[in-house]
Order: C-alpha cells, then sequence, then structure tokens
C-alpha cells in the first residue's frame, strides 16, 4: 500500500528524529528529495532476513518490528523501530544480506532511499558518513548497556526501564489524568518478555506487582504510566 506523500505528522516524525535533525539542511533535503513513501498494514512484511539490502529505511509511523527465527521456528522479538528512527543502513555498507525480518506493527508508515541513491548522497556528502559513524556509535553504546542490563540488572529494573524507553517513544497523555501516560504501543505481554529476555509469566508478575504499588495500570487496551517518578527509582535503586 504506497502513497508518494507523508502526511504534516509523518514528516514531523522524521524531521525531529534526533540523529537526523543534526544533519545539514543541505544534506537533510538531499534525502528527502530521494526518499519515497511506502505504508503497511499491520503484520506486513516489510524486510525478510536473507534479501539483498536494496532500501535505507526511516520510519516515519507506527513501529518496525524487528526479529529473528528460533532454532525452533519461533518468532522472537528483538526491538521496535519507532518513528524517526533510520535502518538498514549497515547491510548496505558490508554488502551482506539482511540478517533479520522487519514487518509492520500497527499501521505503519516507511520513508525509503534506494541503495544507489543512498551510496550517491555519500558521494556528494562527506558529512554522512562522519554522521553514520555516530549513529552507529550509539547503537553499540545501547548494545552494550542492554548486554550488561541483563547480566546485572534483575528483572524489576530492566522492565521498568524498558517501560519509560516506550513511555517517551510512545507515551499518550492521558485524557482523564494529566500526570498519566498511556504506552501508544500495543504489545503482548510475551512481546514485552522477549524484549526484556524473560518469561511471559514472570513479566506478569513484575506487572500485577506494579499494579498493586500503584506504578501503571493494566488495562485492556496496554498498559498507562501511572507514576513515572517510581518508575525511575525502581531503576536507581537497582542500579546502588
Amino acid at each position: 500500500m504506497d502513497d508518494p506523500i507523508l502526511t504534516i505528522e509523518e514528516r514531523e516524525s522524521i524531521n525531529a528524529g534526533r540523529w537526523f535533525s543534526t544533519l545539514s539542511p543541505s544534506l537533510r533535503h538531499d534525502i528527502l528529495r530521494c526518499a519515497y513513501v511506502k505504508r503497511f498494514k499491520d503484520g506486513e512484511l516489510i524486510a525478510a532476513r536473507g534479501e539483498s539490502p536494496e532500501e535505507w529505511i526511516a520510519c516515519a509511523r507506527g513501529a518496525v518490528r524487528v526479529s529473528s527465527t528460533s532454532i525452533t521456528g519461533k518468532q522472537i522479538t528483538l526491538t521496535y523501530v519507532e518513528p524517526g528512527i533510520w535502518f538498514g543502513d549497515v547491510a548496505i555498507f558490508d554488502g551482506d544480506r539482511r540478517t533479520h525480518d522487519a514487518c509492520a506493527h500497527g499501521e505503519t508508515t516507511i520513508l525509503c532511499v534506494a541503495r544507489a541513491d543512498f551510496k550517491k548522497i555519500l558521494a556528494l556528502h562527506v558529512e554522512l558518513y562522519e554522521a553514520l559513524l555516530r549513529l552507529h556509535a550509539r547503537r553499540i553504546r545501547q548494545l552494550f548497556g542492554l548486554v550488561e542490563d541483563l547480566n546485572t540488572l534483575p528483572l524489576r529494573a530492566r522492565l521498568a526501564k524498558q517501560l519509560l524507553h516506550l513511555a517517551r517513544s510512545y507515551g499518550v497523555p492521558s485524557l482523564s489524568n494529566a500526570a498519566e501516560l498511556r504506552i501508544g504501543l500495543q504489545l503482548a505481554q510475551e512481546e514485552l518478555a522477549q524484549l526484556l529476555g524473560a518469561s511471559r509469566q514472570r513479566v506478569n508478575q513484575e506487572l500485577k506487582s506494579m499494579e498493586r504499588d500503584e506504578v501503571i495500570r493494566i488495562e485492556p487496551g496496554g498498559l498507562v504510566i501511572c507514576d513515572r517518578d517510581a518508575l525511575l527509582r525502581i531503576t536507581e535503586a537497582d542500579n546502588c
């Protein structure tokens, strides 16, 4: 389902991206000039593991679920790419196949730059090389942080950190209580558990414990952050 034009909200998500917004106006212009829009329904495949990398991609709306398949055939969620984030450049650089599946999570819009155009932009803008190095350095730091958390923090603290991240990326102010944030990204508890490297049962126990402490509220439509400061205290207490 393609549409050649980004909506105002989608364009704002791209322009406000933490990395993209640091680029020079001329570089941003050339990237957007070459880019084209694709729209996907929930669950549709955006890119498959083993494919040749033909596009550099940014999420403009919704989320991109990045997953791998275990030896038993089970799909395991590794991360969700949020609006404003670019990905797919590593495979273009090293010329190897894509390492993971990428699917739309909810109604999703992506912005794509063809591999040939990506290389032309690199040739015209040396700035992009340094910018991509910064982007990859940030990814490596995040990866090391995740590995460290997995080995040093209890599940409750990892869950609190993940909920804070989801609230920053997908938080929607509650209409009934300005102090609350509803997480707009709807995740099944199994998907949340996969992000944390834990079982669904253990994550469910921690969520119910946080709900009893009035830190969060579990609703049919998703999770509501009732006390963001309490989540911060959980992460800080377990980092001491």
